[in-house]
């Protein structure tokens, strides 16, 4: 593992953050070793060299320490946009955990975005924090099935293990559920996928799934991502070029109907799925104990 330097770690408070209510951003990785083949973090745009290798922040732990003590607002700091926080160094440094007990010692709320079920470990952290303060669990899943899993997410943990992640921290009260993006065109698209996917969520107690029924693609993403369909799944990189040509937007073609799918069956289940339930969904029940500072 290699540390870099860095001044800053968590950014600046949020008044309002529409993104599942965040009110502050930290990012103690930078890279990340999944490999899956999509990841808008690859894009030239975030300066990340050597993106699939992961490097810590120096001294991480001391600069979340001092940072959390100079807010003078509380609020939900959120982890995971850029790279993920359990990533597998995260076994061995635990900076993640180290984190999660700073932001319960100092009375904030935690927002987690990830894909490995190394998360469980940091329960206890977590149940503590939502003692005080909201805490939000979302784990991505693209796809229902563990073979496709595989070839588009090679290094991380398989969407059946993600489902367990979610089953075992919502039966420990945690506010778990699945961020359904991206959801790749030509591959992922299909109404058993969605179907599945929701079948799956329900079955082990998520709260919410949030979509987006697409893929985004700029810089070098697009061209890494175009190397690994013709590795993948080749004739697939084609219709890309010649439904999307050089769009940042890659909507489903299929959208509209799955939408619609989307919507009656999480319906169906009682799962929310739109922004504004989400965030009431996690911190609602902390506002009559709290001074407003969510």
């Amino acid at each position: 593992m290699e540390f870099i330097t860095a001044k800053t770690i968590i950014s600046g408070y949020s008044e309002n953050n529409s993104w599942f209510g965040n009110n502050y951003n930290m990012n103690i990785y930078k890279g990340c070793s999944h490999g899956c083949i999509y990841c808008d973090s690859r894009s030239e745009c975030y300066r990340v060299e050597n993106f699939d290798r992961v490097r810590a922040k120096e001294n991480a732990l001391a600069l979340i320490e001092r940072e959390l003590k100079s807010k003078r607002k509380k609020g939900v700091v959120g982890t995971g946009a850029m790279s993920d926080p359990y990533n597998p160094f995260e076994k061995e440094y635990m900076l993640t955990r180290g984190a999660l007990e700073l932001i319960n010692q100092f009375g904030f709320g935690v927002s987690i975005a990830t894909k490995s079920e190394l998360i469980l470990r940091d329960i206890d952290v977590l149940k503590d924090i939502s003692k005080h303060s909201p805490v939000l669990v979302k784990i991505t899943v693209t796809t229902a099935d563990d073979i496709l899993c595989r070839k588009i997410e090679p290094n991380v943990s398989i969407s059946s293990d993600r489902f367990n992640a979610i089953k075992k921290l919502s039966q420990e009260g945690i506010f778990a559920g699945v961020l359904l993006m991206p959801v790749l065109p030509f591959i992922e698209d299909t109404e058993d996928n969605i179907s599945g996917i929701i079948e799956f969520a329900y079955q082990n107690g998520a709260k919410f799934i949030y979509p987006a029924f697409g893929v985004t693609l700029r810089q070098n993403q697009r061209d890494w991502y175009y190397k690994k369909l013709d590795q993948l799944f080749p004739t697939v990189k084609e219709k890309y070029i010649k439904n999307y040509g050089s769009s940042y937007e890659c909507r489903s073609l299929k959208a509209k109907e799955l939408w619609s799918l989307f919507q009656y069956k999480c319906n169906e289940y009682g799962i929310l799925y739109k922004m504004d339930d989400i965030i009431s969904g996690y911190k609602d029940s902390y506002k009559n104990t709290q001074l407003s500072l969510f």
